[in-house]
């Protein structure tokens, strides 16, 4: 009798230790199974190395709203509505000016400087949205609609800055921001004027 019970305890306690292994065994290989990880490789490659001499002057930061329907007879419209949300900057292009865009008088230096000119137009992707897409048939038609529609809100906020004339902004503050330190360095009056 007492050898049927310790027998008993025995295939009772092998039993719990043969469960609670494979249990063990159980959630290692599902975690292991689970368990993910992110791999990136990248190669990175100069293209061109550009000399900078451009002066930022002023900066619009702007939003816009751009609605871009293609109306079909038959099939319903494709339609994008997006909100645009990006930067222009204006500046002169100092590389422009030569020797003699300089002239020295006694007391007093004359520069002439480049028109400022619209250095780039920039969309935040982080911040830019699209809100809205209809009639889109197919993946690549939705992709091709999203792709145009940021081309027409680039193109958008560059018209939008140049009516609110972005470059005579730049030509103000050349007065306000440039002119101050041309006269710290020549130790001279300095008049400022565009070509």
């Amino acid at each position: 009798m007492t050898s049927i019970r310790s027998r008993l305890s025995i295939s009772l306690i092998i039993s719990l230790v043969i469960v609670g292994f494979l249990i063990f065994i159980f959630f290692y290989v599902k975690r292991q199974f689970s368990k993910s990880h992110t791999e990136v490789s990248q190669v990175v490659m100069v293209k061109k190395i550009t000399s900078m001499g451009k002066l930022e002057l002023v900066k619009y930061a702007m939003k816009d709203i751009v609605e871009k329907k293609e109306v079909h007879t038959i099939l319903p419209d494709e339609r994008v509505l997006f909100l645009a949300v990006g930067e222009v900057t204006a500046c002169i292009d100092l590389t422009k000016v030569k020797a003699t865009d300089v002239k020295q008088t006694a007391d007093s230096v004359i520069v002439t400087l480049p028109q400022p000119e619209i250095c780039y137009v920039k969309l935040d992707h982080q911040q830019s949205k699209v809100y809205d897409i209809s009639g889109a048939w197919f993946p690549g038609n939705a992709k091709e609609m999203v792709e145009e529609v940021y081309k027409i809100a680039e193109q958008k906020i560059l018209e939008a800055s140049r009516e609110m004339h972005i470059t005579d902004k730049a030509k103000e503050n050349a007065g306000l921001i440039f002119k101050p330190l041309l006269e710290t360095i020549a130790n001279k009056k300095v008049a400022l004027q565009f070509k």
